[in-house]
């Protein structure tokens, strides 16, 4: 039941590594977490350390060759460098490290199954009907079992016969140092912000990541042939912050340390509580506006605040200044007479996107999620990869794309009259 160190504490909670989050949702996947599928994942040290590390290479082998060494029941990876020549690189335990598994498939080595993100989907079914770009066994992150618990990422996973086979099409080389490496067919991108995950934090360059943690500037399209240039002065290893992008899903990881600092979903609900408190006003109906609680994080309440998304005036639902030719997509706000799209405001409930603890006085443009000053400010200066060459700003909290100049603006409330 217990590991050696818990035995003589049994209370003693286990050690965090950190927490991944996949980018598009707002506090659960549409459908609820289940199981291993969710959208948030806690890496805690395990009762007994699973890491892996290189051990005996074996070259020029024969396809039956290498069968033979895939087969035992250790971890090995295969370079198919042509039909007749494929190196096996086995790997062997390592005491030290604990190895945690991300990717689409459901298979038992997978720790973490990461679908693809469906910007602004409501329901799990809108996912499913897209063609995945998402490998099966994406990646590995690797844990130190011991202070200061580095994590470090590597493209593609071990399947369920502890292999990773990298193909004759696969970007595949040999290093200086006479080991072999190589690029999972999309492609594991991870950006490391600079100054951490703070209020002062900017975007940093976003890299590939090699089978072997080397870290690479990134290829011209995601699955190209050619692989970039190696980027000897950056590392494979996790900080607060960091983004990995598996070509389908976009995780951030939050270290233990980093996640302390950061709001929880108490504060969001007392800062919830507080606005409400306020008793903001429609300034065309007059009745008294309210956000919803974050259970109800999906439905339009009838006191659920709206915006005009060009000037930032807060009111309830109501149908002034619909004008049909419109579409009903612009209109025109009583406040200021600009006019623009009309949407629901809606809480941003995923604590680990937030920067600071912060009121929640900023919403994304165009769909309205709500947070912090900081928090939209950092977001919207983010290039998220998009498809296979593409990149754009994006909601944390639903993954839709971010409009208008900022991709933000400040909410103006209006007081009780009273």
């Amino acid at each position: 039941m217990f590991s050696p160190d818990q035995e003589n504490h049994p209370s003693k909670a286990p050690v965090k590594y950190g927490e991944l989050i996949v980018l598009g949702y707002n506090g659960s996947l549409p459908n609820g977490d289940r199981g291993r599928r969710k959208s948030r994942f806690a890496l805690f040290k395990r009762p007994k350390a699973n890491g892996v590390k290189p051990s005996t290479v074996h070259i020029a082998c024969t396809p039956q060759a290498a069968k033979a060494i895939s087969n035992k029941d250790q971890h090995s990876i295969s370079y198919t460098l042509s039909r007749a020549q494929t190196v096996v690189v086995e790997y062997t335990h390592d005491s030290n490290t604990d190895m945690f598994q991300i990717g689409r498939s459901t298979e038992s080595p997978i720790d973490f199954v990461v679908t693809d993100t469906v910007p602004g989907s409501q329901s799990n079914s809108d996912t499913q009907s897209v063609q995945s770009t998402i490998s099966r066994f994406a990646c590995r992150i690797i844990c130190e079992r011991n202070p200061p618990f580095t994590a470090r990422i590597y493209a593609a996973g071990f399947d369920s016969s502890k292999n990773i086979f990298l193909g004759e099409k696969a970007a595949k080389w040999k290093t200086s140092d006479g080991q072999m490496d190589g690029l999972t067919t999309n492609g594991v991108l991870v950006m490391h912000p600079r100054n951490g995950f703070t209020e002062d934090s900017k975007p940093g360059i976003w890299r590939e990541i090699s089978v072997c943690g080397n870290v690479f500037s990134l290829r011209e399209t995601r699955s190209a042939q050619q692989r970039g240039k190696m980027v000897d002065i950056e590392t494979n290893q996790l900080q607060d912050g960091s983004l990995i992008d598996l070509c389908g899903a976009t995780l951030l990881w939050r270290t233990a340390e980093g996640l302390s600092h950061t709001p929880t979903v108490k504060h969001l609900e007392a800062l919830r509580q507080e606005i409400n408190a306020a008793r903001p006003q429609c300034p065309v109906g007059f009745n008294t506006l309210a956000f919803p609680s974050m259970k109800r994080k999906d439905v339009v309440d009838e006191k659920q605040p709206w915006v005009y998304l060009n000037c930032g005036h807060v009111h309830g639902y109501h149908n002034w200044g619909n004008k049909e030719e419109r579409d009903g997509k612009d209109r025109e706000c009583p406040m200021c007479r600009s006019v623009g799209p009309y949407v629901p405001l809606w809480l941003g409930c995923e604590a680990g996107f937030y920067v600071d603890a912060g009121p929640p006085t900023h919403a994304f443009s165009p769909c309205g999620h709500v947070c912090s000053e900081k928090t939209t400010a950092y977001w919207s200066q983010i290039p998220l990869p998009h498809g296979t060459h593409t990149f754009h700003a994006a909601c944390p909290f639903c993954a839709h794309q971010l409009a208008g100049e900022q991709g933000y603006i400040r909410l103006i409330f209006q007081g009780p009259l009273d």
